[in-house]
């Protein structure tokens, strides 16, 4: 779970992964009978999740994904991380609150404009 070279500003993907990986914590245990670590499926999808997120053309202004107007999840991945997340999501206030919070706040933030493909190409193209 790295990979993200961010402004100090701009933290807004390593917390969302950070939230994505407990909401999956969350739905594994309560669905997959697994205590601490993640079974194989919901693994893949965290991995999924962190590869999307590394390669959103918002950078770490991203909006949050149901507010989000490029949809990078394939439409099966995106099914499983709907799923996870309405079962998860009114369980975070109660499991990781200060998480759960940060979350809604970034929901009400505006959605930014699509930036042009040459900043998103030069913006990657830093990261190599």
């Amino acid at each position: 779970m790295s990979g993200f070279r961010t402004d100090k500003r701009f933290i807004r993907r390593a917390r969302e992964l950070k939230t994505i990986a407990a909401m999956l914590r969350l739905y594994c245990r309560a669905h997959h009978d697994t205590q601490d670590a993640l079974c194989s499926a919901c693994s893949d999808l965290l991995d999924y999740a962190e590869r999307r997120l590394q390669r959103c053309p918002f950078g770490d202004a991203k909006p949050t994904c149901n507010k989000c107007l490029v949809h990078c999840y394939a439409a099966s991945r995106r099914e499983q991380v709907r799923v996870v997340m309405r079962w998860a999501g009114p369980r975070m206030l109660r499991h990781h609150p200060i998480m759960g919070i940060r979350h809604l706040i970034d929901g009400r933030r505006p959605t930014p404009s699509l930036p042009d493909k040459k900043a998103r190409k030069t913006d990657t193209s830093a990261d190599d």
